[in-house]
C-alpha cells in the first residue's frame, strides 16, 4: 500500500480482528508472532473488553456500530422468531433500529470507508464506501455504492471463507484463509488512497480459524501449528503496513485503534439448553420428533433460541403458550437457579445466567429474550431442539466464543471496564 497523498487532520482507523481473544493477542505478541502488534501493546494500552451478550458477531458488531445494545437496536440474534409464530427469520442490516457512527460522521459531512464489516448486509447508503461482510449473501448486495462491484470483482475480492467446503478439509481452510486476507490486503490498497476521514477494516478469517483448528493454537506439536502462527504472522504484516501509512499521513497515534468483537476457547462440551429444559420439565413437545419450535407443547414454560437465549412461553406473545406474566419471575428465578448448579465431569457448567433488565435496555427490551445463559469457558451453550442429550460435540468444530475477553488497543487508557458498546463515542470524540 502507499501512502496517503493527501493530509487530513483527525482522520480515524479502526482495525477489527474477529473472534480475537485477549489472552492469544498477548501471547503471540510476547512469543513475537505479533511483533509489530507487540511494539504498538508496549507503548499504548491493551484492554480486556466486555463483549455483547450473546457473544456473537451478530450482536456485538452491531453494539460496536450504534454505540447501543439489542434492547435499542433490536439485533438480538444470528436468528429470532417472526412476531407471533415460532417461524425462524435472519435478521438484516435493514432491521436495525439505531444509527451507526458513521451515520452520525456522514452527517457531519465526514466520508467513511468501511471494509468487511459483519452484519452489514444488504449494505445501505454511507457518505463513503461499505462492504458488508459475514453473513453477506452475495456481492451486488454487499457494496455501496455499487459502482465498485466490478473492480472488487477484478481483484478477486470474496466475502467470507468458504466454511461448508472448510470445516472438514484442513487444506481448503487454508486455501481460503488466504485467499480472503489476500482480497482484503487489496481492496486496503484500492481505498486508502481515496478521500476519507473514517477507514475500517475487519478480518475475520481469526474467527474461522479458531472455530476449525482452535487446538492447532493450543497444542505446538499439531500438524498445523505453524500454519497457525504464520496466519497470524501475516496479519501483523499487514498491520505494521496500515499504521506506518497512517501515522505519516495523519501523524497522531491516538486516531488508530484495534479490536475484537468477542474472546475465544477450546470446546470442551456443547450444552443443548432445549434438551436440559426438557429434562427439567421446563419444556415439552408434543411429538416425539420435533423438527422445530411450532412443535412445541403447550405445557412448555420455556425454550432456547442459539446461540444461549432462553425466552418463556408467554400466553399473549406465542400461539401455544400458557405462561402468565405474573408467573414469569418464578419461573426464570428456577431455570437460573438450577443452570448455574449444573456440572459436567465434577466441573461448573454455568458461569451465570442474566436476565434480560441486566443486560439490555431500549424500547426493544421486550422483543428479545427473557435469560442469556454464559457458559463456563469451554461450555458451548446451544439452541437445539433435535438433541435429547444435554452435553454433546459438533463434528468439525474445536473453539466457541467467549463474552468478557474481548480486546481494544489504544495509544490512550481507557480505564479497566470497558465494554465494546463504548467505542462508538470514544470514536466520535476524536472528531
Amino acid at each position: 500500500m502507499t501512502v496517503l497523498k493527501k493530509k487530513k487532520d483527525n482522520r480515524v482507523c479502526v482495525i477489527g480482528l474477529d473472534g480475537v481473544p485477549y489472552s492469544l493477542l498477548l501471547d503471540l505478541a510476547k512469543k513475537g508472532v505479533m511483533s509489530s502488534l507487540g511494539r504498538l501493546i508496549d507503548g499504548g494500552r491493551l484492554h480486556k473488553m466486555k463483549a455483547s451478550l450473546p457473544e456473537i458477531s451478530a450482536v456485538s458488531w452491531t453494539d460496536f456500530m450504534t454505540g447501543a445494545n439489542s434492547g435499542t437496536h433490536g439485533i438480538f440474534g444470528f436468528i429470532d422468531l417472526k412476531p407471533g409464530s415460532y417461524d425462524l427469520r435472519f435478521p438484516n442490516f435493514l432491521d436495525l433500529k439505531a444509527p451507526t457512527f458513521w451515520d452520525a460522521l456522514g452527517e457531519r459531512g465526514k466520508k467513511s470507508i468501511v471494509i468487511n464489516q459483519p452484519s452489514t448486509y444488504p449494505a445501505r447508503p454511507i457518505n463513503g464506501v461499505l462492504i458488508s461482510g459475514f453473513v453477506a449473501l452475495e456481492l451486488a448486495k454487499a457494496v455501496y455504492p455499487l459502482s465498485y462491484k466490478a473492480d472488487l470483482e477484478q481483484i478477486g475480492y470474496q466475502i467470507d471463507v468458504d466454511t461448508v467446503r472448510a470445516r472438514d478439509n484442513n487444506t481448503v481452510l487454508w486455501q481460503e484463509l488466504i485467499k480472503t486476507l489476500m482480497g482484503r490486503q487489496k481492496a486496503l490498497n484500492m481505498f486508502w488512497e481515496e478521500d476519507w476521514d473514517y477507514f475500517e477494516l475487519v478480518i475475520t478469517g481469526t474467527d474461522r480459524l479458531h472455530h476449525f483448528l482452535w487446538n492447532a493454537y493450543e497444542n505446538p506439536g499439531h500438524p498445523h501449528h505453524q500454519n497457525f502462527l504464520e496466519y497470524y504472522r501475516q496479519i501483523d504484516r499487514l498491520i505494521n503496513k496500515i499504521y506506518a501509512s497512517f501515522r505519516k499521513t495523519a501523524g497522531d497515534e491516538e486516531n488508530i485503534f484495534f479490536l475484537s468483537d468477542h474472546g475465544f476457547c477450546g470446546i470442551r462440551q456443547e450444552v443443548y439448553l432445549n434438551a436440559w429444559l426438557e429434562k427439567e420439565k421446563f419444556l415439552k413437545y408434543a411429538n416425539a420428533t420435533p423438527k422445530g419450535l411450532a412443535d412445541l407443547h403447550p405445557k412448555t414454560v420455556a425454550f432456547a433460541l442459539d446461540p444461549n437465549r432462553i425466552y418463556i412461553h408467554y400466553k399473549d406473545r406465542y400461539p401455544g403458550g400458557t405462561v402468565k406474566a405474573s408467573e414469569a419471575k418464578e419461573v426464570k428465578d428456577e431455570i437460573a437457579r438450577k443452570l448455574e448448579k449444573l456440572v459436567f465431569d465434577g466441573r461448573k457448567v454455568v458461569k451465570k445466567v442474566f436476565p434480560a433488565k441486566e443486560i439490555y435496555s431500549g424500547p426493544l427490551v421486550s422483543k428479545g429474550p427473557d435469560l442469556i445463559v454464559v457458559g463456563e469457558p469451554g461450555f458451548d451453550m446451544k439452541g437445539s431442539v433435535k438433541k435429547k442429550e444435554i452435553f454433546g460435540r459438533s463434528p468439525g468444530l474445536q473453539g466457541m466464543h467467549t463474552w468478557d475477553d474481548a480486546f481494544f488497543l489504544s495509544k490512550r487508557d481507557f480505564g479497566d471496564d470497558l465494554h465494546i458498546s463504548g467505542l462508538s463515542k470514544i470514536i466520535m470524540e476524536r472528531y
